[in-house]
């Protein structure tokens, strides 16, 4: 699934929930009431560990370095997640999660923050310097949080050498997950996470096949014939409602940026960088951002682009695709055809890759998959026994874990064939299937690795949801570009970015609406570029490229 855009998150937060989150934080990590809770003084047990007569394994105390349990008396972590808006704790009913503590003797003290509330709350557990003994999913602390409170997470270059010999095989076997874990001082703070049967394609092309069919139309391949149909769509009334209401293309509050996919401009990580000939550019200064905006102010100008645009807001932009008297819209970018047109999703189908100008296809994506996150799992400073939690943790790097972590347990949302295959069942009914997954389990969030040997044994069904979008990414995949990787900034860079994109990038977009709207882009060209260099841009591009420069030579 398209990783969730993030919902708005409140700029208040009543008394109360500070108060409890902060009474949460300060409870540290706790343990049985006998007090064995493993080292208490937050260092690693002694590499001498003795073998332990019963079970010939290697322990300290009460922690045993290998197999399971990992102690032989509970101890508790406490365990912090952000879920989106309002969807509770239900995944804690996983039965893998449920076994997972009988089978370890690590009791999960589970604090299930909503993403509406947890930007305020996040400020004031970092101002408490108190933190919870392990933070799960990559929406509670991004990469500047995490450097620029670095003093409150445990580098985890040793625990994964020491205790972790799932994660240390995956990173063998799989060397992005190092590079995109490795923060700038040479550390690792976070662990990432390989998701399970992800496509290589980002949002791809989808029009309307019932306006296609009905006006004796083919799915167009270039811009040219791109053009024609949407023309077409403009003028011939396909919706046949007797009214010119169609759109051929509409957006909310810019164009559409992956209209100009075909000039070659694709932007996976939304900083106007990416990869040309193996190496960074900056876009929006570039030949083919011109040209492509030459393109898309030719749509605007003759009706082919919604006029709202550039003022309509998404709830304006959701009742148009969604009209109940007939379908508006001509063709958009989506995740799968039926992502966003409610009662009309049946009339939309996905294409391939739009030809530019010099007859080449460029599809936005991962040629490596979309698959790879970090910042999935940290162990605070706060947690006295970090050697428990990285044990813990490392039980999620297997191929069975990390599915039944993503869609659900098995036996519940998934079948274990006798073949060894997987295959995912039903949704009750009168629930979505990615709703269901969201409720059952982690999904997005947390440690996960599934190997690319692990993800053949996987069966998804075609016609719906992620399989859905494994079958239509075969229209794109050949034509993803190589993005700019998700690099790390130092704390000093962490400074800077803001106080440089701000400007920047609210006047290269303020300058693209009036490009589209009222043309000019030949006559402004020159000025706009002095702008930008004006405005601090050689020292953004300078952060860039330092930044691409340190991800390639992690080895």
């Amino acid at each position: 699934m398209k990783k969730k855009t993030a919902l708005v998150m409140k700029k208040s937060v009543t008394g109360v929930m500070l108060v409890s989150a902060l009474g949460f934080v300060l409870a540290g990590c706790s343990s049985n009431n006998n007090g064995n809770s493993g080292s208490n003084s937050g260092a690693s047990p002694s590499a001498s560990a003795a073998s332990t007569a019963d079970t010939g394994k290697k322990s300290t105390g009460n922690f045993n370095e290998e197999g399971l349990p990992i102690v032989n008396e509970p101890v508790t972590l406490n365990v912090l997640t952000v879920r989106w808006g309002d969807m509770g704790d239900s995944f804690t009913k996983n039965t893998f999660l449920q076994d997972l503590e009988k089978n370890t003797n690590v009791k999960i003290n589970w604090q299930v923050m909503s993403s509406n509330d947890w930007n305020d709350q996040k400020s004031v557990m970092l101002a408490s310097g108190k933190l919870p003994d392990v933070i799960l999913g990559d929406i509670a602390y991004g990469d500047s949080d995490i450097v620029n409170n670095s003093s409150f997470f445990r580098p985890l270059d040793d625990y994964i050498d020491k205790y972790m010999p799932n994660l240390k095989a995956a990173m063998e076997e799989s060397p992005e997950l190092k590079k995109i874990s490795t923060f700038p001082d040479g550390k690792i703070y976070s662990l990432p996470a390989r998701l399970p049967s992800r496509p290589l394609t980002q949002n791809q092309p989808v029009i309307n096949k019932a306006w296609l069919d009905k006006l004796g139309l083919k799915a167009p391949t270039t811009v040219d014939e791109l053009y024609n149909v949407l023309k077409a769509f403009k003028t011939q009334d396909p919706n046949g409602n007797g009214k010119a209401d169609e759109l051929p293309s509409s957006n909310a509050g810019d164009i559409d940026m992956f209209l100009l996919a075909p000039f070659g401009i694709t932007d996976l990580r939304g900083n106007h960088m990416l990869i040309q000939d193996g190496k960074p550019v900056y876009y929006p200064t570039s030949d083919q951002y011109k040209e492509g905006l030459k393109w898309v102010h030719k749509l605007y100008e003759e009706g082919l682009i919604d006029p709202e645009t550039f003022t309509q807001d998404n709830t304006m932009l959701t009742a148009k695709r969604q009209n109940p008297d007939a379908a508006l819209v001509g063709f958009t970018y989506q995740w799968t055809p039926d992502a966003v047109f409610g009662k009309w999703s049946d009339q939309y189908e996905t294409i391939a890759p739009i030809a530019g100008p010099d007859g080449k296809r460029y599809q936005e994506g991962d040629p490596d998959g979309l698959s790879y996150r970090r910042n999935e799992l940290l162990i605070t400073t706060s947690c006295k026994t970090p050697e428990v939690a990285a044990r813990w943790a490392d039980q999620f790097y297997t191929g069975e874990a990390s599915i039944q972590n993503f869609w659900g347990a098995i036996g519940s949302a998934i079948t274990k064939n006798s073949d060894g295959t997987y295959v995912l069942n039903d949704p009750p009914a009168g629930t979505s299937a990615d709703a269901w997954y969201w409720d059952g389990s982690l999904r997005d969030f947390g440690p996960k690795y599934v190997s690319p040997e692990f993800e053949k044994n996987i069966k998804l069904d075609p016609s719906a949801g992620d399989g859905l979008k494994l079958e239509i990414d075969k229209l794109g995949k050949d034509d993803v570009t190589t993005p700019f990787p998700n690099v790390m900034y130092t704390a000093d860079e962490y400074q800077e970015l803001p106080q440089l994109t701000t400007d920047i990038d609210g006047f290269i977009a303020s300058t693209r609406a009036q490009w589209v709207t009222k043309g000019g882009i030949d006559e402004g060209w020159d000025a706009y570029v002095k702008q930008l260099n004006d405005m601090g841009l050689p020292k953004l591009i300078k952060i860039y490229e330092d930044a691409y420069n340190r991800y390639q030579n992690i080895k």
